[in-house]
């Protein structure tokens, strides 16, 4: 278990995070286990290339196995696509080695060392581990043409991603943002801000669809996702609503401060608990 985080440390203290509330109160790393322990899923939204999230990442998932206990916690994460599933099941399950693994299965480039330790543990203590996200190669065919493209696909190759017809909600705030930075309804990537919103939804959507398909009563699911998946509790939070409103989510982000003695305004109400680095941390890539 982490020590409680210095939260009134001596004033020559180089603290490596802070945590807080989505209030901006300042939290403690118990406090917050504790709530994450009471969710059916916990959405943990990091910076790809931040070692402080990846090494947080794996204390928490060990400290919530320690505290669910045996059969209790599942890892999903966005990092693997559907069609990898039965290599990482594999290998979770201790029959793939990891050279085959790691040739096979399309690990991002930051893998070795920001993804590797995860999977390691989960295979060392038998905890499930679950690919939740779209092959890339749907949501490139959707940014290109529409998610359209995606009804002349094969069944079996339909049933790497959400059940069609993909429902968006351009209303949601990260969707607007996303349309802003591409133009609106222009021309971008050759069909425009809503082609790149539904490449996203497709993602989001997925996770959201595979996530409740893994999880059983009495289950936490601790998912590992870019922040901006679910941040605001919304994109994969408002595709598990939609399908299932009564279930108990839970969200962490990672975000990158000038001073860490408070929340800056514009990360306040970013998730349930929000972790702020120094935004000179060194990176992984």
């Amino acid at each position: 278990m982490l020590l409680p985080l210095l939260a009134f440390a001596p004033a020559g203290d180089r603290p490596a995070y802070r945590l807080f509330t989505a209030q901006g109160q300042v939290a403690d790393y118990d406090q917050m286990l504790a709530q994450l322990a009471q969710a059916d899923v916990v959405l943990f939204g990091e910076q790809h290339n931040d070692p402080i999230a990846h090494w947080l990442e794996l204390q928490v998932a060990k400290d919530l196995a320690k505290l669910k206990g045996p059969g209790k916690l599942v890892l999903g994460m966005e990092m693997f696509e559907r069609d990898v599933q039965p290599l990482v099941a594999q290998y979770a399950a201790g029959t793939l080695p990891d050279s085959a693994f790691e040739r096979q299965s399309r690990p991002w480039p930051n893998y070795a060392t920001d993804y590797r330790p995860l999977l390691q543990w989960a295979r060392e203590v038998q905890v499930p581990v679950i690919g939740t996200n779209a092959p890339r190669r749907y949501a490139q065919q959707v940014a290109r043409g529409s998610s359209a493209a995606l009804d002349k696909l094969p069944a079996e190759e339909k049933a790497y991603f959400v059940p069609l017809p993909l429902k968006v909600d351009y209303e949601l705030p990260g969707y607007k943002n996303m349309a802003a930075m591409f133009g609106g309804d222009g021309s971008a990537h050759g069909g425009g801000a809503r082609n790149i919103i539904q490449a996203q939804a497709l993602k989001d959507a997925t996770m959201a669809t595979y996530i409740r398909r893994s999880l059983s009563p009495g289950q936490t699911l601790l998912h590992f996702n870019g922040s901006y998946h679910s941040d605001h509790h919304d994109g994969i939070v408002a595709y598990l609503r939609a399908g299932k409103p009564a279930l108990r989510i839970q969200t962490v982000s990672m975000v990158t401060q000038s001073q860490l003695q408070q929340l800056d305004k514009e990360n306040v109400d970013l998730a349930d608990y929000v972790i702020v680095v120094p935004d000179d941390m060194t990176k992984t890539y």
